[in-house]
């Protein structure tokens, strides 16, 4: 009895014993026009048994890789992409560069920014003004939500003409007051709490129902 111990080694496993045995008997072939047609019908079955990977728009081209690479590269046939080499695998991938992002006004999010640009290139000036309004306000909860505490219109409007590079000024507007914020919020919590109440209460029901138990 063979054992898998005493093979040779897969080189790609996720396509199996047969697979590579097809490569091995691909790679002796002499005709070199045969030797075409069988590494065609390879790259074939092994897209006929994995079905996934024509979800990728390459996905013939990474058939024709993996071919390759269970071929130890040493597999000589015309391949539609070209015969890659070895390093092109075996380099490492580039670095990526993590997003810069400001640290001072983190409470507010990324998404605050995009907005005052997209405000700051409204050419109506009232519009302009009202969109800022608009921005501060949302400031202004954002930063009740991460502070829970009380804080002054003038923060957040020189945060804004901060974060905006001095194109937007709200000195002496009016923002939303804190006291509404924290009304709001608070009841958004108890609305939750009561969702939660009334699941917990059904569920419950229909267990005392199904056991023949109802609270009189």
């Amino acid at each position: 009895m063979e054992y898998n111990s005493v093979r040779q080694q897969l080189i790609l496993p996720e396509y199996g014993r047969n697979i590579q045995n097809m490569v091995q008997h691909a790679m002796n072939i002499e005709e070199k026009e045969e030797r075409n047609s069988a590494a065609k019908a390879i790259v074939e079955v092994i897209g006929n048994l994995n079905p996934h990977l024509r979800d990728n728009p390459d996905y013939r081209h990474k058939l024709w890789d993996h071919l390759f690479i269970m071929s130890n590269f040493e597999l000589d046939v015309e391949s539609p992409y070209g015969k890659p080499s070895p390093e092109t695998f075996s380099a490492p991938p580039e670095r990526m560069l993590y997003p810069v992002k400001s640290r001072k006004y983190r409470h507010y999010g990324q998404l605050v920014i995009k907005m005052i640009d997209a405000a700051c290139a409204i050419e109506d000036s009232e519009k302009r003004n009202q969109a800022a309004l608009t921005i501060a306000n949302h400031m202004k909860k954002t930063y009740l939500i991460w502070n829970k505490d009380q804080v002054e219109d003038s923060i957040i409007q020189r945060d804004l003409h901060e974060l905006s590079d001095g194109r937007i000024n709200l000195e002496g507007s009016s923002l939303i007051s804190s006291n509404l914020v924290h009304q709001t919020m608070n009841q958004g919590s108890n609305s939750n709490a009561g969702k939660r109440t009334n699941k917990k209460y059904s569920k419950n029901f229909r267990k005392n129902k199904r056991y023949g138990k109802t609270n009189r």
